[in-house]
């Protein structure tokens, strides 16, 4: 292996854990607004989620968002 492709894997490798990372960090912060009655299903002006599986599929969606945006 050349130093140029040593050095794109190593890139790819941490670009892959800063995604996981903001991954992560989005659906601990969707979880503490549930734990603190702040997430609203929808926008703002719809109703307080109360049920924990909704609240983890939301989790889970805007976690997608994350790791589909580009820089």
């Amino acid at each position: 292996m050349k130093k140029a492709e040593k050095k794109k894997a190593v890139v790819k490798k941490v670009a892959k854990k800063v995604k996981k990372v903001k991954v992560r960090a989005k659906i601990s912060k969707v979880m503490h607004e549930f734990k603190e009655h702040e997430l609203h299903s929808g926008s703002k002006k719809g109703p307080v989620v109360h049920n924990p599986k909704q609240a983890i599929a939301i989790a889970l969606s805007e976690s997608r968002k994350v790791s589909k945006k580009k820089r």
